[in-house]
Formats: C-alpha cells, sequence, structure tokens
C-alpha cells in the first residue's frame, strides 16, 4: 500500500512543485511515510499548501506542518482536483471592488433531504424554502427547535449540502462560486469553538491567517477592543467566561471584515452587560453596512434589533415581513384591570369576555382591538360595581405572533 502511495505521489511531483515551489526533498519526506500528496488532494495558497487532503501517513501534524514549513493544517476531504489557472481567495478589499449585488442573501426553492439512517426514515428538514435577504439589512430568521434555521445556515456555511435549489449569497452561486461566496461570510457558530491554548490575540491572528489577510490589513486589537477583550488579549482562552467565549467567537468571524455576519444563538449564556455590550458593536457594524443575519431564541432582542423578520416552522417559511408589518398582522390587545379588594366571585357580566386572573384582585381581558371589544368591558366593569384601584393595556408583541404561526 505505502509503495502505491508513493507511486502516485512520485508522479505528480512536477505538478506540486510547479503550482507550491517546494522542494522534492520535503515532498519526498513526506512520501516516505505514506501520506497522500497527489494534484487531486490539496490547494494552494499564495506558493504554500494550505490545506493538505486525506492525509494518510503517521506523522504526526506538527512534524508535518514542519516539514513542509507551513503554518496552517487541516484535515478535510477533497473530490475536485486543483483548478487550472490557479485562482487565489479574495482578500480583505475585494468586496469593495466588486459590483455591489442588491440582495446580500437571495434563496429560491431550497430543499434539503437527509438520508434515512438505519431503519429510519428520510428527514426533509427544508421544503421549498425561499429567502431573499436585503443589502445592508439587521434581519432576524426564528423558529422552534428543529424548523430548520441551523439547517439552512449550515448551506450557506458549505457545511452541508443542498439537495436541490439555489443560493447566492454576495451576487455569487454557492456552486459555481463555492470559495468566493464562503468569504462573504463571516459566521458565528451556537456552539462556543475556540483553542483553550491560544490567546485572543493569536486566535485572531491564526483566523486572519487563514483568511490570507495581510498583516498590513489586520484589526486584531480594534476588535477586541470593541468587543471588550482587549484586556484579555493576551490571556489563554481557557481562562476566559463563557460569555467572554461567546464575545471571542464574534471577534474571529469579523477578521475578514466580511460584508455579511450570521450570528447563530449569539447571546446564549451572556449576562446582560456583556449582551448589551455585543449588540452595540453589532449595530455599529450593521450602521456601516454589514449586513447582519441573526438567530435567536430571545423575541425580544429580534424585535428590538431587526428591521426585517422571517419566522420558519417544519422547513417552510411562514412569514417575512418588516418588524413593524409583522406586528400590525397581530391584531391583539390586553386589558389587565386592578381591584381594591380580592374578586372571589367573578361577576356574570365580566365572566361572559372569559378574562384569566392572575391573582385574586386581578383580572386580565384579552381581546381583538379591531372588535370593539374595550368599551363593552368597560361598560361591564361599570355594571359590575367593582372598585377598580388601576388599568393597564398591553399590545401583542413578536412573541405572541411566533406562538400564533408556529403553535409552539
Amino acid at each position: 500500500m505505502a509503495a502505491a502511495i508513493r507511486a502516485r505521489h512520485f508522479r505528480c511531483v512536477p505538478h506540486v512543485q510547479e503550482y507550491t515551489g517546494m522542494s522534492q526533498t520535503a515532498l519526498a519526506a513526506i512520501a516516505s511515510d505514506g501520506a497522500c500528496v497527489g494534484v487531486e488532494y490539496f490547494e494552494v495558497f499564495h506558493g504554500r499548501i494550505l490545506f493538505l487532503y486525506n492525509y494518510t501517513g503517521a506523522i504526526g501534524i506538527r512534524q508535518l506542518a514542519s516539514v513542509y514549513s507551513i503554518e496552517f493544517l487541516f484535515l478535510l476531504p477533497l473530490a475536485s482536483r486543483l483548478p487550472s489557472p490557479y485562482t487565489p481567495p479574495m482578500n480583505t478589499q475585494s468586496f469593495a471592488t466588486l459590483p455591489q449585488p442588491e440582495h446580500a442573501i437571495v434563496i429560491q426553492n431550497l430543499r434539503k433531504v437527509y438520508a434515512a439512517q438505519g431503519t429510519g426514515k428520510e428527514k426533509v428538514a427544508l421544503e421549498d424554502f425561499s429567502l431573499t435577504i436585503p443589502k445592508g439589512a439587521f434581519f432576524a430568521l426564528l423558529g422552534p427547535n428543529g424548523a430548520g434555521k441551523s439547517t439552512a445556515i449550515n448551506i450557506l456555511a458549505g457545511l452541508c449540502n443542498k439537495t436541490s435549489g439555489t443560493v447566492n449569497i454576495w451576487g455569487m452561486d454557492i456552486d459555481a462560486q463555492r470559495r468566493q461566496s464562503k468569504y462573504a461570510l463571516g459566521i458565528v457558530p451556537q456552539e462556543i469553538n475556540i483553542d483553550p491554548f491560544f490567546t485572543p490575540f493569536e486566535a485572531m491572528e491564526l483566523q486572519a491567517g487563514l483568511y490570507g489577510v495581510p498583516k498590513s490589513q489586520r484589526k486584531t486589537m480594534e476588535i477586541l477592543e470593541a468587543l471588550g477583550l482587549a484586556d484579555k488579549a493576551n490571556s489563554y482562552a481557557r481562562t476566559l467566561s463563557g460569555g467572554m467565549r461567546r464575545r471571542l467567537m464574534v471577534a474571529k468571524a469579523m477578521v475578514h471584515q466580511p460584508p455579511i455576519l450570521v450570528l447563530d444563538e449569539p447571546t446564549a449564556g451572556v449576562d446582560v452587560h456583556l449582551r448589551q455590550q455585543l449588540w452595540e458593536y453589532v449595530k455599529k457594524l450593521n450602521k456601516a453596512g454589514t449586513t447582519i443575519l441573526l438567530t435567536t431564541h430571545y423575541l425580544e432582542e429580534a424585535q428590538q434589533l431587526c428591521d426585517e423578520i422571517a419566522i420558519i416552522n417544519k422547513g417552510g417559511l411562514v412569514a417575512h415581513d418588516s418588524t413593524v408589518n409583522l406586528l400590525k398582522k397581530l391584531d391583539s390587545k390586553v386589558l389587565n384591570v386592578k381591584f381594591s379588594e380580592a374578586v372571589v366571585d367573578i361577576p356574570p357580566v365580566l365572566a361572559a369576555f372569559s378574562p384569566s386572573q392572575p391573582v385574586l384582585d386581578t383580572l386580565r381581558f384579552q381581546f381583538k382591538s379591531q372588535q370593539g371589544t374595550m368599551q363593552a368591558i368597560l361598560g361591564a366593569l361599570r355594571q359590575a360595581d367593582l372598585p377598580v384601584s388601576d388599568l393597564s393595556t398591553e399590545e401583542g408583541d413578536l412573541e405572541d405572533l411566533f406562538l400564533e404561526l408556529t403553535g409552539e
């Protein structure tokens, strides 16, 4: 087996050298240990091997990196061959020079089916899902657990293959321009993913290097300062609190200054003060032109921050409009009536409106605002002749609309 691998390797050494400039000695050192380094298994970045695919040798990662004199190494599958001529990824200034698209993200008739596992059935995660996110929007994608939000984001990020449909990110098709479209995104995943042995500064520099950001264009300390992590820049990541680790994830997503920032549950486990600090930074990014795509279970955050909201349920889109228009569709009001004494028996004239009684001295009436029920309730209160000490009203909010549309 090793001999077959070495034979394949040496047949493609001239091509490897042509694209990387690596010496035959270095390549032979890898081949002698059984690593598969054919042209079909790697792609190059600025004259160095950045990704080595399908590594089968026994050399450890750090030793292999030492042999190659490279900075980063990932073990990933690769089906396609090295493009010819080779096209390097975009740098941080490329998006400013490209034609500006009308929409940041356009999803059309997206379908994703997960294959059956064992004796189970296949699972349809997304079905005929279409969504358009305008450039520069602060956009919320909401839905109950299992609705398809994470699947949609994973498809955008290239972590999950779609079954059918089209997806365009910043005017680029994710199939035809896979690499460039992924570069347009900065993604903060739901799971915290940091190296405990790196400092925030080192983690940021590493991330910037992976995206090919020249050192002269890096804004590591500026981003850490904006997120309140400057004083922890040289502390090990393992010493950071949960909220600080979450903010470090946001910082890493912004190292290449992407035009689109995807935030998947970014404030989970973050205290109120740090949450406000995070949102101030994100709002500043949005004001500067960055498109924000947010998923969250804190519906009040989406209502306060986002100018457009889409609600997904069971793999399909059930609502999409501006926040103001969505709330207008929710024709619901609540009248809270507090009495000077406990109401042991609700008078029949009031019971006709089916009020709830959270405490003995309070009745809560919920009604449709267009039905003119308020006047009827006030008239019934006068007929009941109960001593009223306070009245208050509540408007319907995004949570009410969410529950109405999803049934959750």
